[in-house]
């Protein structure tokens, strides 16, 4: 007798569990310790909320993603994207936000320095139509800002805040903030446009709507770093720098290469420095002399790259040295193209100027071009 195989009927769709109507995006690296009270506070704080937590984590090395893994195999609501070979809060907000089908998107920060409590509310005045978009806000009458850990990172933040109003088509008084809300299908419509480097993603959603936001900023307090490090530093603004020229700009160049050649006109002050000084200070002749200079800048510039142009793809241990390799065999084949067309240019009867300034953009674009495929190349 043949076996009977019996049809399994679809539950109802009355018993089918519903989905979260809010995904709270945390961009994590090296987090750990403060994973587990995260989840614990916003348990607390969006009681009677169908609620997720998205963890996007950049291949933390203390094991943030194995501790949201572990929660996340005792809780549904908690799950974890680990991303390899690329990093950035900015992307990290992007990927997470994307991959939800939640109703609204909330962004925090996981060190718990943002005050949880205050999402309801601003999920509620979303959730009015008033409003497109709540942020968080320290400077508004009852927020606080105490939590920053140094006069260093207030100097810091403050200046952020009046450069990133001067461009803002908003109101909006805390652009540097990292804690907001806002509906999925204006994320996901505002998403095309954005930059997605650096760390400021809530500056970079406004600039790319093509219509004023409604913005509704709740005080909130920004409290005292509990455990981990902050990741706020001088080289977070110059990223910020770079992502308001990329917006006024229209997106026409790379972010990337406003900080290449930013980072290549540094590079020629400190030739210029190095050359005045070994003229004064040795007698071995300018070409030594000059050979000497191109070397320093061209580690200089490296070493800056590597620390900003391409922060998110940061070469350490054996491929740091391998790509100063390759960076500096990349600049003397531009340094080549670039005196070889300027001297073509020149014999053309062009000005020696326009010659010159035409001879060095070929160059900075070669290296820009050939670097960010060889030396920076995605791993």
């Amino acid at each position: 007798m043949p076996d009977v195989i019996h049809a399994v009927e679809p539950a109802p769709t009355s018993r089918l569990a519903a989905g979260p109507r809010l995904s709270v995006i945390v961009p994590s690296f090296n987090e750990r310790p403060n994973v587990a009270p995260m989840i614990a506070r916003l348990d607390a704080a969006l009681a009677g909320i169908a609620w997720e937590a998205i963890y996007v984590d950049d291949n933390s090395p203390d094991g943030t993603a194995q501790e949201v893994r572990r929660i996340a195999a005792e809780d549904s609501r908690v799950r974890c994207i680990r991303r390899i070979g690329r990093r950035g809060l900015a992307s990290a907000v992007i990927e997470g936000a994307l991959s939800s089908s939640a109703d609204y998107i909330a962004v925090i920060d996981g060190d718990l320095q943002h005050d949880e409590t205050r999402i309801p509310a601003m999920l509620a005045a979303l959730r009015s139509g008033t409003y497109d978009l709540a942020v968080a806000s320290r400077h508004v009458a009852g927020g606080d800002n105490a939590g920053l850990s140094s006069r260093f990172r207030h100097v810091l933040s403050d200046g952020g805040i009046r450069l990133a109003q001067a461009f803002l088509p908003v109101r909006l008084t805390d652009p540097m903030s990292g804690f907001f809300l806002l509906p999925r299908p204006l994320f996901e419509d505002l998403a095309r446009g954005l930059n997605g480097q650096g760390f400021k993603i809530l500056l970079d959603l406004v600039l790319s709507s093509q219509a004023p936001l409604r913005v509704l900023e709740i005080p909130a307090r920004f409290s005292e770093r509990v455990a981990g490090e902050s990741k706020l530093d001088a080289l977070v603004m110059v990223q910020f720098g770079g992502l308001l020229l990329d917006k006024v700009f229209g997106g026409l160049l790379p972010l990337r290469f406003f900080s290449f050649a930013l980072v290549g006109a540094l590079g020629i002050l400190v030739h210029l420095g190095i050359l005045g000084t070994l003229r004064h200070a040795t007698g071995l002749g300018f070409e030594i002399e000059q050979a000497m200079a191109t070397v320093v800048a061209m580690i200089f510039n490296f070493q800056l790259n590597n620390a900003i142009t391409y922060r998110d793809q940061r070469l350490k241990g054996p491929r740091l040295w391998r790509g100063l390799i390759l960076f500096m065999v990349v600049c003397g084949f531009g340094a080549i193209a670039n005196v070889g067309i300027a001297q073509i240019l020149y014999e053309q009867h062009t000005t020696w100027t326009v010659a010159g300034g035409i001879g060095a953009m070929i160059g900075v674009v070669w290296n820009y071009a050939v670097s960010a495929t060889l030396v920076w190349r995605s791993r």
